[in-house]
């Protein structure tokens, strides 16, 4: 049976929700509230029991990332919590070879101590990459702060996943208010709001110039693109003010790679293998927040309407090669 790869599988530990709990994040950031009962278990979980699932849902090897806000809120303390964190991780790597491996968490309130941590995680944990969340307080990942972040990740072959997160208040005021409390929150996140925001970040990373310095930098984004993917042709309008080195598209092709993220719909397969290529997708079921029993991730792959290399590029080989080179 063809290998299974989910590259946006994701994990908590008790010392990160205490965390969050401790700074008040839930009144920051509505996401903090929906990581409970069943979630949080399965979150917390990473031995047998999310094997066992990962084993229902056909899922051979899962990448392991810190769910989202991560350590985006934390200060000076995130640095100990990153490497805590992290080494948590390898030990789950540890007892389970086959079926785990590591994005890194990283203290990105700290740049410099960030881009540590992620060398340390590549060249010694063996970690595949690393996951970022988005705004660090009022900064976008675009602000030259953390520029060590981004020339690591390049020096490395470490791609970065970018990861959904909720929008700033003000924002969510502006587009996401005016219904009940439940809804509001919904709409900023997982209805919408989450997944403009991790677009944008991609977008002001390419106007910006980052992708012009760090030509050899791997981007992710989850849910077939994050929404603006499938206005790539309005993004191209941008090359006639950017003033960047390559036309827009170009840095799709080149810089993006894209994963699923649980949303199991050919026709967006479909759309964004006409964008980026079929050997710039890669799997992945958004585990727990998306997972569904009953077999879906191996019957996604069966009926995605890829077959052969295409199929095969999809379920593993894309990000065996993406990541073939990392820490080298």
């Amino acid at each position: 049976m063809m290998q299974l790869i989910g590259i946006e599988e994701h994990m908590l530990t008790p010392e990160v929700r205490d965390a969050w709990d401790g700074a008040g994040l839930a009144a920051v950031d509505p996401c903090v509230a929906i990581h409970s009962g069943e979630i949080e278990r399965r979150l917390l979980d990473m031995a047998q029991a999310r094997v066992s699932l990962m084993d229902e849902a056909g899922v051979d090897v899962q990448v392991l990332s810190l769910t989202t806000p991560a350590l985006h809120h934390m200060g000076p303390e995130s640095v100990e919590m990153a490497r805590r964190t992290n080494d948590a991780v390898a030990a789950a790597i540890a007892r389970h070879p086959d079926r785990f491996q590591g994005l890194a968490t990283l203290p990105i309130s700290m740049p410099d101590e960030a881009a540590l941590e992620l060398e340390r995680c590549v060249r010694t944990l063996g970690f595949k990459g690393t996951m970022l969340c988005g705004r660090v307080g009022t900064r976008s990942l675009d602000h030259p702060d953390f520029r060590p972040v981004f020339e690591s990740a390049e020096g490395l072959n470490a791609p970065i996943l970018l990861h959904p997160r909720t929008p700033d208040a003000a924002v969510r005021t502006a587009y996401y208010s005016g219904f009940t409390p439940e809804i509001d929150a919904a709409f900023s996140m997982y209805g919408l709001g989450w997944h403009y925001d991790a677009g944008i970040q991609f977008v002001r990373l390419v106007l910006a110039g980052v992708l012009d310095r760090l030509p050899k930098l791997q981007l992710i984004l989850g849910h077939w693109g994050e929404v603006v993917l499938f206005y790539a042709e309005r993004l191209k309008a941008m090359d006639r003010v950017s003033g960047l080195d390559q036309p827009i598209e170009t840095y799709l092709r080149r810089n993006l790679y894209v994963t699923a993220s649980g949303m199991f719909v050919p026709d967006y397969l479909q759309r964004a293998a006409a964008i980026v290529g079929t050997d710039r997708l890669l799997f992945s079921t958004d585990f727990p927040y998306q997972y569904r029993p009953g077999g879906d991730a191996r019957r996604f792959l069966d009926e995605c309407g890829l077959d052969g290399a295409a199929k095969a590029g999809f379920a593993h080989r894309n990000w065996l090669q993406l990541t073939s080179g990392c820490g080298i």
